[in-house]
């Protein structure tokens, strides 16, 4: 899934959408409080928003398909089993992409990532096309990092070698469990057997690959969490993303709460987690991932350490540096208003300057996640700010066990591992 993000971000509320938002690149060139000598590492975003079922704790921006009969727009040619407007969201894509491209006028792209909703229920033909205009449009590094999200279904899985050969480098499958009776609870609308199918399958396609893992489960528990990621690591991926769930506002879950585990017992799984892909070989670079040597993702590792990403596509968000701010966009939200705006040249619904006072807390709100942690130089070149902005803040942090750091790199420790929301919180602005 994506950095939440997606999934990643801080999380905006939904901007009102009342009128577009457009300024031309003076309006970001302007004179302003920081003074930024060097552009951090640059990504791209592409958000798909269709889904097959939306699940009960999804808050992403993903909306279910309808027939093309109920869908003003729709594509005649696309399959009749699919509903989603797929050539004129490329269409709206990348008028979205020509629109942006002034903010980003000569940087390279180090990392892509399609996201959803499911992108994988576009054709293989649709991402063809979407990968061949970006890469005629913006200067892709030779070795980007190209990853798409997709679904463990048999529809989707047939398609795993045709993504690979239209420019998918890397696949992020959203497995979440290999219990059939914590998928249904999910909402999730494969089973054990379409997940173990689709990993094969994306190890076959594919040099590296993610699965998504999800724990904390309602009434889950330790054996049936241990017998999750026995299954995922006997399946030798390179990569697993692994989640608590979270009850998030505006969702089926939100209205009607499960029954979760409790925290002492959710403590406990997490270092079963730990354990176990320790013993499988896999590190863990982040709060949430946990990857063998060489198979970190970049495009994620790009936001948790304060990179740039342009995001385009329904609800997408962006975050941009220039020479004197730090700027934040979203698109807007509706795929059929994203679409009309976009093609109309005005995709973006919301573009705010990040407050100085709120760097620190943006920059550590990632940052933190990492397990190394972050240079101090990397702190001042990506916000433009001086380091005795959060001397204070770190020296608490010290003090309360949750960071160890030098003159070159502040680290979390397992306490501020196991504490990082308190530890992120230190460096709100007052």
């Amino acid at each position: 899934m994506p950095i939440p993000i997606i999934a990643s971000v801080t999380a905006d509320p939904p901007p009102t959408e009342a009128a577009a938002v457009v300024h031309d690149i003076q309006h970001y060139m302007r004179p302003g409080t920081l003074q930024l000598s060097s552009l951090p590492p640059l990504s791209l975003y592409v958000h798909l928003p269709w889904c097959l079922k939306k699940c009960p704790y999804c808050d992403f921006n993903s909306h279910e398909f309808r027939t093309k009969e109920t869908l003003t727009g729709a594509d005649t040619d696309a399959p009749p089993e699919s509903g989603v407007p797929e050539q004129r969201y490329i269409d709206a894509l990348m008028a979205d992409l020509e629109s942006a491209l002034p903010l980003i006028w000569g940087r390279t792209v180090h990392s892509v990532f399609i996201g959803g909703g499911t992108p994988s229920l576009f054709s293989p033909q649709s991402i063809d096309r979407l990968m061949g205009d970006i890469r005629a449009r913006l200067r892709l590094e030779p070795d980007c990092e190209i990853t798409m999200e997709a679904n463990p279904g048999t529809f989707e899985k047939d398609r795993f070698r045709a993504f690979r050969a239209a420019g998918v480098t890397r696949l992020s499958i959203g497995v979440q469990s290999f219990n059939d009776r914590h998928l249904k609870v999910l909402g999730r609308v494969h089973d054990r057997e379409q997940a173990l199918a689709a990993v094969q399958e994306a190890a076959q396609a594919f040099e590296t690959f993610n699965l998504d893992i999800m724990y904390g489960l309602p009434d889950q528990t330790l054996g049936e969490l241990e017998q999750d990621m026995q299954t995922a690591l006997a399946l030798c991926p390179p990569h697993i993303s692994i989640y608590h769930l979270t009850i998030e506002p505006n969702t089926y879950f939100a209205k009607f709460p499960p029954v979760i585990p409790e925290d002492d017992l959710a403590y406990a799984m997490l270092d079963r987690i730990t354990e176990l892909t320790g013993q499988a070989g896999l590190a863990r670079y982040e709060i949430s991932a946990y990857a063998r040597p060489g198979h970190q993702c970049f495009h994620n590792t790009n936001y948790w350490q304060f990179g740039d990403y342009l995001g385009i596509g329904a609800g997408a968000h962006s975050k941009l540096t220039f020479a004197h701010r730090v700027v934040r966009q979203v698109r807007f939200r509706d795929p059929r208003r994203y679409m009309d705006n976009a093609l109309a040249g005005h995709a973006v619904a919301q573009d705010d300057d990040v407050r100085r006072s709120d760097l620190p807390f943006e920059y550590m709100l990632n940052a933190l996640r990492l397990r190394e942690g972050f240079a101090l130089q990397d702190f001042t070149a990506r916000t433009g700010l001086p380091l005795s902005s959060i001397s204070r803040a770190l020296d608490e942090a010290e003090r309360k066990g949750l960071i160890e750091k030098d003159m070159a790199r502040v680290r979390p420790t397992e306490r501020g591992f196991d504490f990082l929301s308190d530890l992120q919180e230190l460096f709100l602005a007052d």
